[in-house]
């Protein structure tokens, strides 16, 4: 009898594993009947759209705007999959969690799209805001989804949209990787775009749709990954052991340099900004310098920053507060070089955006976004090795240690600092120097 007990044990336990491993199975709907557009309205352009053996061929019309072929169901969380081949003239894309409304440019479309992209820039399966913001997610930096693309055949796209979380892939390649709330439900669009040539088509088939639990199914990503939302962490990120030095509503974890308190004027919070703020940009700093209230010795910095024209600031770090000045520390400089005299003084250009300053120059092929829009700065330390980053591209490398950056030092104006830049640990530090400038996701994780 025992023996007959765990038998049936094993076989129940064998059947519960198995089970178990397969998982529940997929529930695909299909977006496209094959026979004709049912479910599918036509808005903004007037390209045309057929059904042909089974697929939907949309063709570009002359002096059309970009056209759109939507569901008239609306979708939330899902998984969607499609094929499409392109003409290699034209580019197109797959709306998602898109809307069309009277109050938004009378009725354009708008929203998240997925890029089918036959051009030599290869940003097939990349994110852009159709008629919003541009774009989210590019494939500067995931070569190989770049490559994934084939020309004159048939690609095949995944798109995952769930939560605040969009990933795709092509022909099986993980290509985006982003978070980003504006528009959590919307519909599913078939774009054919505006080009100023007729007869161009671009083929669909094989659309189909999880929308029951399609948490289930998720696939493992290798993208490079982007968040959007302001002053947010995602799941992946707190798992990468990053947090927030700032929260995006409060003053919290800041000081002023060398104080205890925060300054009691000139920063503000607005628009999920941390901004210094001046009236008159020449009227000099008011506010003051700010500080973490934590130190840090290994870590990787992220700001975001945008300034003002003629403006100058600074992401400070390995800050001690042991000198007269309790601001001097190493400083990526934030500056308008088309403007402020600082771009022409120095050595070799040592206080230009994004250099160590008065040390070490940035390299000229830096690319920094014209004023008013947002540029990204990136501060990695491991030990005595640092980096400077610029909207992705590393343009200073060095080490705060050693002979040569004691030369550097002794001939900048840090040269009577003694010890200048080699502290252990030490707190970051957002500069006011006395002109209009913002940031925000400041984020960081301890190495």
């Amino acid at each position: 009898m025992k023996s007959i007990l765990l038998g049936i044990v094993f076989l129940l336990s064998t059947f519960i594993g198995q089970s178990q491993k397969n998982g529940p199975k997929p529930s695909w709907e299909s977006l496209f009947n094959g026979k004709n557009l049912k479910g599918w309205t036509q808005l903004n352009g007037t390209a045309t759209y057929a059904v042909k053996d089974g697929t939907v061929v949309g063709t570009t019309v002359l002096g059309s705007p970009n056209s759109f072929l939507c569901t008239d169901k609306l979708y939330s969380n899902f998984i969607l999959e499609f094929d499409v081949k392109v003409d290699e003239s034209l580019n197109s894309g797959v709306q998602i969690r898109s809307e069309s409304t009277k109050e938004y440019q009378n009725g354009r479309v708008h929203g998240y799209q997925i890029e089918i992209d036959p051009s030599t820039r290869a940003w097939s399966a990349g994110i852009y805001d159709e008629g919003r913001r541009d774009w989210l997610n590019t494939l500067e930096k995931n070569k190989t989804a770049g490559a994934a693309f084939k020309h004159n055949d048939w690609n095949k796209y995944r798109v995952e949209a769930i939560g605040d979380t969009i990933r795709t892939w092509i022909n099986g390649v993980a290509a985006s990787n982003l978070v980003d709330d504006m528009t959590p439900t919307g519909f599913i669009a078939l774009q054919v775009h505006s080009v100023k040539a007729a007869g161009l088509q671009v083929i669909w088939k094989n659309i189909r749709i999880i929308t029951k639990n399609p948490e289930l199914f998720k696939t493992p990503t290798t993208a490079p990954f982007f968040n959007t939302i302001p002053n947010n962490l995602s799941a992946e990120e707190i798992n990468d052991g990053w947090k927030l030095l700032w929260d995006g509503k409060t003053f919290n974890g800041w000081r002023q340099v060398g104080k205890k308190d925060f300054p009691a004027k000139g920063w503000e919070i607005k628009n999920h900004e941390l901004s210094e703020v001046h009236g008159d940009t020449k009227a000099g700093p008011s506010g003051g310098d700010i500080v973490t209230i934590d130190q840090y010795s290994n870590f990787e910095l992220v700001v975001d920053w945008k300034i003002t024209v003629g403006a100058n600031s600074g992401i400070k770090y390995f800050i001690t507060e042991a000198y007269k000045d309790p601001s001097v520390g190493l400083e990526f400089q934030v500056l308008d070089d088309a403007v402020h005299p600082d771009a022409k003084l120095g050595v070799r250009g040592d206080r230009t955006c994004g250099s160590l300053y008065d040390l070490i120059p940035a390299l000229s092929t830096k690319t920094v976004k014209p004023v008013g829009e947002w540029n990204t700065a990136k501060i990695i330390v491991k030990g005595s090795h640092v980096e400077h980053w610029l909207n992705g591209m590393k343009i200073v490398e060095y080490e705060r240690t050693g002979q040569l950056f004691q030369a550097l030092v002794n001939n900048s104006k840090f040269k009577d600092f003694e010890g200048y830049g080699g502290a252990p640990q030490g707190h970051i530090l957002l500069q006011d120097h006395g002109n209009n400038v913002s940031f925000k996701n400041i984020k960081i994780r301890v190495l």
